[in-house]
C-alpha cells in the first residue's frame, strides 16, 4: 500500500483516540466498516481470479492483495 499523506495520518490518530475515548459506540464502527466497504469494493482474490481469468498464485505474486478480517481481498474501486 501507498504510504499515507499526512492529513490521513492525523485524521487516523484522531479516529482511533476518539474511539479509544468511548465517543464511538459499536453501531457507529459498524457503519464506518460498511461505508469504506462500499467505497473499497473488496473482493475475495479466489473470486477475483476466477472472474478475471487469473490464477490465484497469479495474482498473489502482482502483490496487490490486502488483508482485512484475515482474509485476503483485492481492492476493487477504478
Amino acid at each position: 500500500m501507498n504510504k499515507l499523506s499526512e492529513y490521513e495520518t492525523i485524521a487516523l490518530k484522531r479516529l482511533g483516540q476518539a474511539i479509544q475515548d468511548g465517543n464511538w459506540s459499536n453501531s457507529g464502527l459498524v457503519q464506518l466498516i460498511e461505508l469504506a466497504k462500499d467505497f473499497l469494493n473488496p473482493i475475495p482474490m479466489q473470486e477475483y481470479a476466477n472472474n478475471h481469468g487469473l490464477t490465484y498464485n497469479g495474482l498473489k505474486k502482482q502483490n496487490k492483495a490486502v488483508k482485512l478480517f484475515n482474509q485476503k481481498f483485492i481492492i476493487d474501486n477504478d
